[in-house]
């Protein structure tokens, strides 16, 4: 799940007051409701994507403002920096006859909403009466990952049972649900995390079984908090799952039958040239961790995995494709994308990713460490180290973040050079720092380029 995703929660009031007076452009949107902010933000994403749609030139490029412009993000980054005048009247427009269809519906249909019971999100809720607090919250724990695919007609009430079960049972961590389904890591005492699971199989529209389920050791602890939200897609390819479905994805192997294809891969050496392991992770995942011999795509984030097969499909043509990620679900969404191009020969996937794989063979094809999104950062099952110190390039694996502020970056620095001074993720990183612990406190910008987004390309040419 992405870090910086920041779900509404405000979900449950959903009575839309129709009045349009306190309405004028984005300098008014924070006078609005909950409800109505919710309607204008979507106006605004809808205006936003009709205005790119606007601009296609062709089936893989736009044009605009003279420039033709090869990627999403380029576009995207050129409209809301040069357009944002136009996005706003557009948003304004939209949300106005938007109102105009909520004020024209009958009567019935707005007594019917008004009528309409809550839904009684207890009866979701294992009771607990017989576990203590202190059980809850002190003793050995763990981390759990999971996703299920399912039709959702209502995801805010499923957002608001979650929330409500963590709450109930002091979990942490981020669980993103959507019409498509549900996708969370929870954080907790083994206690807890039982009850959790226990919740998650019982429930009605999910039907989960224990084994869906990764488990590894940690605990609260392991996150900052609890974020609870809902979203168009459970993991973030940045495809409408309504054009790119999980329906679509590859066929997904055991442990031990996507062993047994690395392990003929790695037995013809060289001389295979028909087959691709592909690793669907972030650089920085793949840099700790991987397995033997795969194609680890230098990209930063998932969202970025579309625009490298558009970019590199070559190399996908007539191939046979072995993919694999942490936990499973983004080879769901990556190998529907892939399996779309219709140039594969096939497409397979590895069932509970690399977590379920180090269960069944910790000593397996699988070398380094796993990366986690939580505070632990990474966890293990052997004790290769394959990734190096960025500033004396002895072996060292273990990720801190970026010592400067504001910067999200991670970097591995091993305690030799940390005690040097060497904390931030690159020398640009590093002056910026030490100029800025010198000088006065100002108005610092979030997200600020360094040497380590600035110099890597968005979308690698692995061809």
């Amino acid at each position: 799940m992405a870090a910086d995703d920041k779900p509404c929660l405000e979900f449950m009031d959903m009575e839309l007051d129709t009045s349009t007076s306190n309405v004028n452009g984005l300098k008014q949107e924070k006078q609005l409701s909950a409800s109505q902010r919710r309607y204008y933000s979507f106006c605004r994403r809808k205006s936003f994507a009709a205005f790119v749609a606007s601009k296609r030139h062709g089936s893989s490029s736009w044009c605009c403002c003279g420039q033709t412009f090869k990627e999403h993000s380029a576009i995207h980054k050129h409209v809301a920096r040069t357009h944002d005048t136009e996005i706003q009247q557009l948003t304004q427009a939209t949300y106005e006859r938007l109102l105009s269809q909520l004020e024209e519906e009958p009567e019935t249909q707005q007594l019917n909403k008004r009528e309409s019971e809550p839904v009684d999100i207890s009866v979701w809720i294992p009771e607990a009466g017989h576990i203590s607090e202190e059980q809850l919250q002190n003793g050995p724990g763990k981390v759990l990952l999971y996703y299920h695919y399912c039709q959702l007609e209502d995801p805010h009430v499923i957002c608001a049972w979650q929330k409500a079960l963590c709450e109930k049972l002091h979990l942490t961590g981020k669980v993103r649900v959507a019409t498509e389904g549900i996708n969370g890591t929870v954080g907790g005492t083994d206690m807890a995390t039982d009850h959790y699971i226990d919740a998650m199989c019982s429930h009605p529209l999910f039907k989960m079984d224990k084994e869906d389920f990764k488990t590894s050791d940690g605990g609260a602890e392991c996150f900052t908090d609890l974020r609870v939200g809902v979203y168009k897609e459970i993991v973030p390819m940045g495809v409408d799952p309504d054009v790119i479905s999980y329906q679509l994805a590859g066929v997904h192997l055991e442990p031990e039958e996507f062993h047994k294809e690395v392990e003929a891969l790695l037995a013809e050496g060289d001389s295979c040239n028909d087959t691709i392991l592909l690793d669907c992770r972030n650089f920085y995942e793949s840099k700790i961790g991987q397995f033997t011999r795969c194609l680890a795509p230098d990209i930063r984030k998932f969202s970025y995995f579309p625009d490298y097969v558009d970019q590199n499909i070559k190399l996908f043509r007539d191939k046979k494709v072995l993919m694999y990620c942490t936990g499973g679900i983004r080879c769901e969404r990556g190998s529907a994308y892939l399996r779309s191009k219709d140039v594969c020969k096939e497409v397979y996937q590895l069932k509970g990713g690399i977590h379920k794989y180090l269960e069944r063979y910790p000593e397996g094809f699988y070398r380094g460490k796993l990366f986690v999104f939580d505070e632990r950062y990474a966890i293990s099952s052997n004790n290769d180290v394959i990734s190096d110190c960025r500033y004396c390039s002895h072996p060292w694996d273990q990720y801190e973040l970026c010592s400067t502020q504001f910067c999200c970056q991670l970097v591995l620095s091993c305690p030799g050079c940390r005690q040097n001074g060497h904390t931030a993720c690159c020398p640009t990183c590093q002056t910026k720092g030490q100029a800025k612990s010198k000088a006065s406190p100002a108005v610092l910008h979030h997200k600020e380029e360094c040497e380590c987004t600035g110099g890597r390309p968005r979308i690698p040419q692995d061809v």
